[in-house]
């Protein structure tokens, strides 16, 4: 097999030209132009705000106290340089497929193939951690209303196991059951979920079935249609962003400014653990860009929906940070539901707020779930568009103008999981693979600016040469990592490790490959700017994602690699042979 094989690349008047002649299901094979600026605005918005404003917030500021809003600023700033790359891309290519298109323009075949098969993984995944939080806020709604859903169907079964060993351990330590109760609801929710579900067999029957109720409802609603989906979207947005801006507003004249002392309690390697529940938040711009083929005007409202979006939610995530932590400490948001936690008993016990906040946590997840129900199909059908999936993947519904058959298996494949995963267990996987996408964007912006390719470009990243500004960057990190104790520290704990208990040194160390790649990586990407004058704005891109892969431990990199070489056997053993190219090439 000729290793150019794997690398053969679609140009991008190619691309344009398949998408305008719709490859896919016979006749039915236009998508509905419906989207305009504000529409992409709004679905980005969806998309980003929902469960990290709303759940993983809380973990995140456990770790890192007040200091968590810098690291949406940082976190902001990295996904503004990819932004900025997609936007280019999306003006250039303003068709499906997000960046599994743009890497078959730029790096080949099997990497587009790579690319698109984590795009699937990181919104089947991402939608799975959504159900799962929705599922909690919406199960604690109906209480609040007296419709108690049973414990035993609104988690999943690992997650009520551990709590009922939790419980367990609390008693053996004196604690009593009243105790227990008023100090963890959660945990005593699990034992409750454990010891009165229903069993067959021996083995307890619990799953989690309001995240499967939503997954159903969402995935009609994406079949049905685009102007559907954007009506409701559009609805639940002004919503979520006015009651979030309530909330801000509100909860400012709660604000204690000595719970933002000291600000980065567990200094910048604390604020840096909540890299993956922030970063989660983030990955909803992504999205816009697979409904490039429904916008009536991609070349220009592509970029503008994108950059928009971002703005407007980095602006509304540090706000509430802010008010969060300044609320109560920042220890005890360690829960599923940090801004129903903050109005409740525990926090300023505001019921009428309270009440509000849960509302528009239904809505505001549900429209995550809408964005992301609505992109992963789309990339099904790109992939399928090119041969490298079965062509019912990219059929076209004749009176819905949606990719139906894949907008089915999109919602199988994130409705059966929400039934058993834990939430844990998700974020990070999604984080991951969306910082991977992040860097082959970037690195294909890159590359189609050296290529002979003639492109047109409605949108273009400016262009700063980093010939010497990386260089020179580099240098004076060193410098400073030298002479400077606060970086020199950073350094050692970024390179060295102390095994725990039992554990072994290979393994402690294991946890500092990613960094270590990433430094090599940093040096050589330098010698590229020095040496092909790459542009500065994708270099930093590249640089500032990567190192966000590197926090995510190599427990995560070992489950993204899996995931991706299983996704190598199925494009070897159908997507190679398969392929368009690899058909009209004869061989």
């Amino acid at each position: 097999m000729p290793l150019a094989r794997l690398f053969r690349t679609k140009s991008v008047t190619r691309i344009q030209a398949d998408a305008a002649a719709g490859i896919g299901d016979g006749e039915h094979t236009g998508l509905a132009k419906e989207l305009g600026v504000i529409d992409l605005t709004a679905l980005g918005v969806a998309a980003v705000i929902g469960a990290g404003i709303f759940s993983t917030i809380g973990n995140a500021a456990f770790n890192g106290g007040p200091g968590v809003s810098l690291l949406f600023i940082f976190t902001a700033v990295a996904c503004g340089f990819a932004a900025l790359c997609y936007a280019e891309f999306a003006a250039m290519i303003p068709v499906s497929g997000s960046a599994y298109t743009y890497a078959y323009a730029s790096f080949g075949e099997i990497i587009a193939w790579i690319i698109g098969w984590d795009l699937l993984l990181e919104y089947a995944i991402g939608n799975i951690a959504v159900a799962i939080s929705w599922s909690e806020y919406f199960s604690n709604l109906m209480e609040g209303y007296g419709l108690k859903i049973p414990a035993y169907f609104r988690m999943d079964f690992l997650t009520a196991s551990r709590g009922f060993d939790a419980v367990n351990d609390l008693l053996k330590q004196g604690q009593t059951l009243d105790q227990i109760r008023e100090g963890s609801k959660a945990v005593w929710l699990a034992h409750q979920a454990w010891t009165t579900a229903p069993q067959v067999g021996g083995l307890h029957v619990i799953c989690n079935l309001p995240a499967l109720g939503i997954i159903l409802v969402i995935t009609t609603l994406v079949y049905i249609g685009i102007r559907e989906s954007r009506n409701v979207s559009n609805v639940m947005v002004a919503l979520k962003v006015g009651v979030i801006l309530f909330v801000i507003g509100f909860g400012a004249f709660f604000i204690n400014t000595k719970n933002w002392t000291p600000f980065t309690p567990n200094g910048m390697g604390g604020v840096l653990k909540g890299v993956s529940a922030v970063f989660f938040a983030y990955i909803g711009f992504d999205a816009i860009s697979t409904t490039s083929e429904e916008c009536k005007n991609p070349q220009r409202d592509l970029p503008r929906g994108i950059l928009y979006s971002l703005l407007i939610c980095t602006v509304l995530y540090v706000a509430i940070s802010l008010v969060l932590t300044g609320m109560v400490n920042y220890k005890l948001l360690q829960v599923g539901d940090p801004m129903a936690f903050v109005f409740g008993p525990q926090g300023i016990n505001k019921p009428i707020v309270l009440a509000i906040v849960a509302v528009s946590a239904v809505i505001a997840m549900t429209t995550v779930l809408l964005v992301f129900q609505l992109g992963q199909p789309r990339i099904w059908m790109a992939m399928s568009r090119d041969g490298l999936l079965p062509k019912v993947f990219g059929s076209i519904h004749p009176r819905f103008k949606t990719p139906w058959f894949s907008t089915i298996v999109s919602g199988a494949l994130v409705a059966i999981p929400s039934l058993f995963l834990n939430l844990t267990e998700v974020t990070d996987l999604t984080s991951i693979g969306t910082l991977f996408a992040f860097v082959l964007v970037c690195g294909g912006v890159l590359i189609l600016d050296k290529s002979d390719q003639k492109i047109e470009r409605r949108f273009r990243v400016t262009y700063i040469n980093s010939k010497f500004i990386m260089p020179a960057a580099l240098l004076i990190f060193i410098v400073m990592a030298v002479t400077w104790a606060p970086v020199r520290e950073f350094m050692v704990n970024a390179v060295t490790a102390t095994p725990a208990a039992g554990e072994s040194i290979l393994r402690a160390y294991s946890h500092k490959i990613p960094f270590l790649v990433f430094c090599l990586g940093t040096v050589v990407l330098t010698f590229f700017c020095f040496t092909k004058n790459l542009s500065l704005i994708p270099v930093l891109g590249l640089l500032t994602c990567g190192y966000l892969m590197t926090e995510l431990g190599i427990v995560n990199w070992t489950r993204f690699l899996i995931w991706l070489a299983a996704g190598l056997v199925i494009y070897f053993g159908y997507g190679f042979a398969n392929s368009r190219l690899n058909a009209e090439s004869g061989k």
